[in-house]
């Protein structure tokens, strides 16, 4: 008898692993939906998923650490998480990854577009896992994403609004303008992000989200507006470039000229 082989998808919040999702419902029998919970995500991510749960059908597995981010972050020694230490996924989603799979072999069905195939999906040679790319095999772009969303009447999370990318709301990925998003829209969880930014009385030495500068500056009211300047200027830069585009594609736009780095696929497709 032939071994048995898990079909799995991973949901984030985002866009494409929703349309995913939402695409391969029909096409594999016993697929298994699931969402790495790190315990500090935004309310409209945890409402998105309600939304999509009810028209999958089927419940999507919330998979958490034994331990929360507070405790990592004392073990990481009061080191926050950035682009070139990110314990926080390796802690707070891979490992929980790995113990849902187990031992079981797992074909990963993961929702890189066709318009962005240069990326690639989860590996790990510990773990008998195969990533698949159907949109790439479809080709299902950006635009294909967005119709998937809108045929299935979901459209896009709350949070897209301001800001372009799933994940903690303390992300260290967010762009300035995102930050700003964060304090205007959800005070209390802004003023838990800088909470976690600490200053070494002895050596000076700062541990912010972003690098050069506390959230505290960035919100003093003078900043912030030279924030909002920028991005408004490159905004409306964009629209008349290119006025045909869906504003969530504008904005993304505008974003990336603050901050091109990509965030690992398994917190924000």
């Amino acid at each position: 008898m032939a071994e048995k082989v898990r079909h799995i998808l991973g949901i984030s919040g985002g866009k494409d692993s929703s349309a995913l999702a939402i695409f391969m419902r029909d096409k594999v029998q016993d697929i298994e939906y699931f969402f790495c919970d790190t315990g500090v995500e935004l309310e409209e991510t945890y409402d998105y998923l309600h939304k999509l749960e009810k028209y999958l059908g089927k419940p999507i597995v919330r998979l958490s650490a034994e331990k929360d981010f507070d405790w990592w972050l004392v073990r990481n020694n009061y080191f926050l998480p950035s682009q070139r230490m990110r314990w926080c996924t390796v802690n707070l989603k891979l490992e929980p990854l790995e113990k849902f799979v187990g031992k079981d072999k797992a074909i990963s069905y993961v929702g890189i577009r066709y318009d962005e195939q240069g990326r690639k999906g989860y590996q790990n040679p510990k773990a008998d896992i195969t990533s698949v790319f159907p949109f790439v095999d479809h080709k299902i772009d950006k635009q294909g994403v967005m119709k998937i969303l809108e045929e299935a009447g979901l459209g896009l999370p709350e949070y897209y609004k301001w800001r372009s990318r799933s994940g903690c709301f303390f992300c260290f990925f967010q762009r300035r303008m995102e930050w700003v998003g964060l304090y205007e829209r959800h005070p209390d969880l802004f003023k838990r992000a800088m909470a976690y930014e600490k200053s070494d009385p002895v050596t000076g030495k700062r541990f912010t989200w972003i690098a050069g500068e506390s959230l505290e500056e960035l919100v003093q009211p003078e900043r912030m507006a030279e924030i909002k300047r920028k991005h408004e200027t490159e905004l409306e830069r964009e629209l008349k470039s290119k006025s045909n585009r869906p504003l969530v594609e504008v904005l993304s736009s505008v974003l990336d000229h603050e901050d091109d780095q990509l965030p690992c696929q398994i917190c924000n497709l």
